[in-house]
């Protein structure tokens, strides 16, 4: 099968989450430290996003699976489905200053993992961070859907997000994923693909 290498810089916490992999911990740990060093990618191909928590050295490269980057183009569902996926279309959404969207989507598809009891607090949490009036990362939504929202934080259910989560992703999926498959950055990867899958 033909792998993606990205050219990318790594940090010192880059480095021991490398460790943390090599010395055979869970799958978790290895998605996040591919996911810190895709981020790191996509920072060097998208130049005008800063992050101010990553410390630059020296470059290594990462390897994705060919067919995981080319399915990414099949959906948004198959590029939302992978760490990877979410990873990059987070980081194009941040180029574009318009990454609640997915932290929301994010946010909501956690809440419906969570237990019973622990329903209310995360509820309150999502509604303050992207419903309300004043919210710090507010997502578009209409003011039935708002005002329903705030009706059922309340008293929540795992479905209390449902609807809003639901018009979030058609927006992604209208907007923001076809601009995402013409970026520079997915172009970049794809070319990768191309090559590799040639050699």
């Amino acid at each position: 099968m033909p792998w993606v290498f990205l050219w990318q810089t790594s940090s010192s916490e880059m480095k021991e989450k490398s460790q943390e992999v090599g010395e055979g911990k869970d799958h978790k740990k290895k998605s996040k430290a591919l996911g810190v060093e895709l981020k790191n990618y996509f920072l060097s191909i998208v130049p005008h996003i800063e992050s101010p928590d990553i410390k630059y050295s020296t470059p290594k490269d990462v390897m994705l699976p060919a067919e995981e980057v080319t399915k990414w183009s099949q959906s948004l569902e198959k590029l939302l489905a992978t760490q990877c996926g979410q990873d990059a279309f987070r980081e194009f959404l941040k180029s574009e200053f318009s990454d609640e969207n997915i932290e929301f989507w994010l946010a909501c598809e956690d809440y419906k993992k969570t237990q019973a009891d622990c329903l209310h607090g995360k509820a309150e949490k999502i509604y303050k961070e992207f419903v309300q009036n004043d919210a710090t990362k507010q997502v578009n939504i209409d003011f039935y859907t708002r005002k329903d929202i705030a009706k059922k934080a309340q008293d929540p259910t795992p479905s209390s997000f449902d609807e809003a989560q639901r018009h979030v992703y058609i927006l992604m999926e209208r907007d923001s994923y076809p601009r995402f498959l013409k970026s520079t950055f997915y172009r970049k990867l794809l070319d990768k693909v191309d090559c590799n899958s040639l050699k």
